[in-house]
């Protein structure tokens, strides 16, 4: 299936507005590197060469104006990347950020031209000149067959060296402005995976599962039977690539443990007999589409659908990991001032680290009474700089669910004791308080959550560093009761 075709940039003449120009080095510096930043150390002659040659090749696809030579110019400089090697794709990247950022000059004449007389077509100036030449270099690049897998692919290259090169920055935001409009929910299709789905993309969900693990197609296969669900977005120009896949069980109550869920062996069970929709694992695919949201318009369709198809369902929840929480008991652990809280937790990470400690009946309970508090004071009130804490945490908060129940031993895997001391947490997804939910956190951060859940959080020992907090009812953001305990855990 061809690529989504570009915006073409408008022609000059009446109606239109100043197409914006670069201007691009001579040809000869472009080949022999005396314009833009020095080669990487280390880079054979022949490596820079075919790295300015594929630069070469943006510059005059970028000035072409016809689409059929266009179409053709944006094959050859996507092969000429292609062609490139690690160590020179870094080289053909600081190109881009040195020959395709904006004009400074330019935009700080419309920036003044716009400040000192603010109308619309001055506005449309100072719009075209800070937005990069790059931006118009990836759709026209777009252009050429496979293009979008190919840019995808090349933003994914882009997030996993922006941290040593921060240069590139610009280009990630370039690609993440474009790739949003690309992959927005408009292109997106839902599709059902079950057994009679292609091996190809089966394939793929065992080798992009990043939640639990799938051991193979036995484990995969159990995944798929009439008791679970599996779902992903398809994009029209990546047919055979799921973006973003969910895997549901459909239980008789909120599942309070994830490994009877994972279990292979167990038992298949009448889907007409569920009344919960337990979301248990949601895995995003492609690492070059970081910073495009699919998993909040994902559950909310899975969500409408199994309402359709199984009426009987009457709750949407997830069983989440709490990945984010031992390395915060550890670090507060460092910093803490107060010596009596410092000596507390001692002995508890000094458990934690211990073999076996989970099989262990007594220590076991100990932990659990300590340690639970920190976990739901963790999930309610610690913060970063985006927010809670807790990655997971944010994605279901954001996407306008309830934090209803902190389950204790929930995942006795080596990752769910590593991460979050085998805890686990059910996040809510009542369809008439997802939208008050949303703007609630949206907002004001309000983090809608069950009264048991706040209870627990205040016999932290942190607790009393916040002071007293205004009462709470288990509410949802629209004064609905929250249903919390309705019905029984499987």
């Amino acid at each position: 299936m061809p690529a989504l075709t570009p915006r073409r940039p408008p022609a000059a003449g009446r109606g239109s507005t100043p197409e914006k120009r670069i201007k691009p080095p001579s040809l000869l510096q472009r080949l022999l590197g005396s314009n833009g930043p020095p080669p990487r150390p280390g880079l054979s002659r022949a490596a820079v060469n075919s790295a300015r040659r594929a630069v070469a090749l943006c510059h005059a696809l970028i000035s072409e104006r016809g689409e059929v030579s266009g179409a053709r110019l944006a094959r050859e400089a996507l092969g000429a990347y292609a062609a490139l090697d690690e160590a020179t794709v870094a080289l053909f990247f600081d190109l881009l950020v040195e020959e395709f950022s904006p004009d400074p000059e330019e935009l700080g004449r419309a920036a003044e031209r716009y400040r000192n007389e603010p109308t619309q077509p001055n506005c449309i100036l100072l719009q075209q000149a800070a937005e990069p030449p790059r931006q118009e270099l990836f759709r026209r690049l777009n252009m050429a067959p496979g293009g979008t897998e190919i840019l995808v692919d090349m933003h994914r290259k882009v997030v996993a060296g922006v941290a040593d090169n921060p240069p590139w920055l610009g280009i990630d935001v370039d690609f993440v402005h474009l790739l949003r409009s690309w992959f927005n929910r408009g292109f997106l299709s839902l599709q059902r995976i079950d057994w009679r789905t292609s091996a190809s993309i089966l394939e793929k969900l065992i080798a992009y599962e990043a939640v639990h693990a799938i051991q193979g197609w036995h484990d995969l296969r159990r995944r798929l039977q009439a008791d679970r669900r599996c779902y992903a977005f398809f994009h029209p120009a990546l047919p055979e690539e799921p973006l973003v896949f969910i895997e549901i069980a459909l239980t008789r109550g909120m599942s309070a443990t994830v490994q009877p869920l994972l279990d292979p062996d167990s038992p298949v069970r009448d889907p007409a007999s569920a009344d919960s929709a337990m979301f248990y694992s949601i895995t995003n695919c492609q690492q070059g589409l970081r910073g495009v949201s699919f998993g909040n318009f994902l559950i909310k369709q899975v969500a409408e659908d199994l309402s359709r198809e199984l009426p009987r369902i009457r709750r949407f929840a997830t069983i989440s990991p709490i990945p984010g929480f031992r390395g915060w008991l550890s670090a507060k652990a460092e910093s803490i001032g107060d010596a009596r809280e410092r000596a507390a937790l001692a002995p508890l990470l000094d458990t934690l680290a211990s073999e076996q400690w989970q099989d262990d009946g007594k220590r076991c309970a100990e932990l659990e009474r300590k340690l639970a508090p920190l976990c739901a004071y963790y999930l309610l009130h610690a913060e970063g700089a985006q927010g809670p804490a807790d990655a997971v945490s944010r994605f279901h908060l954001a996407n306008g669910a309830r934090m209803e129940r902190l389950n204790w031993m929930a995942d006795r895997s080596a990752v769910g004791l590593r991460q979050s001391a085998g805890m686990m947490v059910n996040y809510v997804y009542r369809l008439d308080d997802v939208e008050g939910n949303h703007e609630a956190y949206a907002r004001h951060r309000t983090i809608v959550a069950s009264h048991t859940l706040r209870h627990l959080a205040k016999q932290a020992m942190f607790a009393r560093e916040r002071g007293p907090e205004p009462p709470s009812d288990g509410q949802g953001a629209n004064g609905e009761p929250g249903a919390t305990d309705s019905l029984p855990s499987q």
